[in-house]
Formats: structure tokens, C-alpha cells, sequence
């Protein structure tokens, strides 16, 4: 049973480990050829590493190529399947992750949010209609001139408060866990080189969205490079000859469909 005692624990668990974790620069680069794509990605990865193993999981690795598994064995009696939970270390490139200064807001009032380091920045609930569905809760947001780091770094500290919880209420039943923390999601490289043999037939990634919000698929994208190719001509002689390459891009991209593209 879960009681009010546990939910608090795993409250104030995530919310420590996740300001730990933010303060990791783990930005991901779509340049580089490494793997992971930056070294701050390791360090993150080392340190879960070892918090993983102080809460005495299995089969701890940090794999060559960034990826960190660990098992939490079954509580006795469970014969349910076992679960993957999975997150990534890396944050987006767009914008710096490095000196995140977080800003906890207790309380939350509903009105709009500045930061300190960006006062041109302002989130309003007028723009921001989903900031009236946390009214009265705690917030926490970066400074102004950085990310935060919350996606996947809030994954990452759910899971491993999760974990704390299984390691100080051993009454709690759960089936095996298979963890992966996995790098370069934010350049979509998040599962190359992953070793599916050591994950579940079922799992969760844990990745954004609301409380017990669920999505059962995700989008599939690809990257292609086109040339198009004109034809240049003297304007004297130019009707019905001369090939405009941005107009035959135009017509390409109009043609894409609008629900697949």
C-alpha cells in the first residue's frame, strides 16, 4: 500500500535528485562523431552509476557507448513480467545547460513567471494555459539564460526516487525493473548501440507530459539532404527554358503531406 509517508519520501527524493542532476552540463552535439556525442554525458552517467549500485541494483554497466542499465530483482512473489523504465542524460544543444541556476517557486499563485537572469523572459498563464493546472504547487524553472534540463533530467530523478522508495520500503511489491539511462536522445541517436537483450518486453520512458499521462506511440523522423537542380538560360531566350531550383523546391515542399511532414 502506498501510504502519505511514501509519497512524500519519493516527493522530496526526485526533487533532490533532480537539482543535483540539472547541474550537470550534459548538452548533446549533432556534430560530433563520439559516443555519447559530449563527455559531460559520462560524468552524469558515472555518477548514476554509482547511486545505482548504493541502492544495491544488479547488473550495473556503463557501457562503452553511453548507456547505463542496472536490475532491480522482483519483491518476493511477484511473477509479473519484468518492466524497463528508461531516460536520457543528454539536454537539447539549442541552448546553453551549463551554470543552471534553478529557481524553486513554492506555492505557486497562478500569475505570471520572470527570471531574474532574462527579464525580457515572461511566461503568462494567458499564453501558458497549462500554468493554471499547477496553481498551488512548486515550480521549478531555470534563470533566464539557460535551459533547465528537466527533459530527461526529471525522468532520470523519478526513476531513481522510485528506486530510493523500493530500497527504504521493502514492503512495497514491484516486478523485476530494468533501468537504461541512454544518451544523444535530443540528436536522435537515443538508441544507437542500446543492447535490447538486457531491457523488458514491456517498458516506460519516462520523457515529459502531465501525471499519469500515457502515450502509446511516438513519431518516427529521418533527415534527407535534397538538391535541386535549375537550369540557367539568357533571359532573351529564357520562355519555356529557363528552371527556377527555388520554385521546384517550393512546389516539392507543397507537395509534402500536411499530416506527415
Amino acid at each position: 500500500m502506498v501510504t502519505p509517508e511514501i509519497v512524500k519520501f519519493v516527493q522530496d527524493e526526485a526533487q533532490a535528485r533532480f537539482l543535483r542532476y540539472v547541474a550537470f552540463d550534459t548538452r548533446s552535439d549533432e556534430e560530433s562523431t563520439s559516443h555519447p556525442s559530449t563527455p559531460g554525458q559520462l560524468v552524469l552517467a558515472r555518477l548514476l552509476e554509482a547511486e545505482l549500485k548504493q541502492l544495491r541494483l544488479k547488473d550495473v554497466e556503463l557501457s562503452a557507448r553511453g548507456f547505463l542499465y542496472g536490475v532491480l530483482p522482483a519483491s518476493d512473489g511477484s511473477k509479473a513480467p519484468p518492466l524497463t523504465f528508461c531516460a536520457h542524460f543528454d539536454t537539447s544543444p539549442s541552448e546553453s545547460g551549463a551554470g543552471v541556476e534553478p529557481i524553486i517557486r513554492e506555492n505557486y499563485d497562478g500569475g505570471p513567471l520572470k527570471f531574474p537572469k532574462n527579464p525580457e523572459l515572461v511566461l503568462t498563464p494567458e499564453e501558458e494555459h497549462e500554468l493554471l493546472m499547477f496553481r498551488g504547487d512548486t515550480l521549478i524553472t531555470a534563470s533566464g539564460d539557460t535551459l533547465l534540463g528537466a527533459d530527461d533530467k526529471a525522468g532520470i530523478a523519478e526513476i531513481m526516487a522510485a528506486l530510493a522508495a523500493f530500497a527504504r520500503f521493502p514492503g512495497l511489491p514491484h516486478p523485476e525493473l530494468r533501468i537504461v539511462f541512454t544518451p544523444d536522445e535530443e540528436i536522435g541517436r537515443g538508441t544507437d548501440g542500446i543492447d535490447l537483450k538486457r531491457l523488458g518486453t514491456y517498458g516506460y520512458t519516462m520523457d515529459g507530459g502531465l501525471i499519469g499521462e500515457l502515450e502509446d506511440e511516438c513519431f518516427n523522423a529521418h533527415k534527407a539532404v535534397l538538391h535541386f537542380k535549375g537550369r540557367n538560360i539568357h533571359p532573351g531566350y529564357a520562355k519555356g527554358k529557363m528552371i527556377n531550383a527555388a520554385a521546384i523546391a517550393a512546389r516539392f515542399i507543397a507537395a509534402l503531406p500536411e499530416a506527415e511532414s
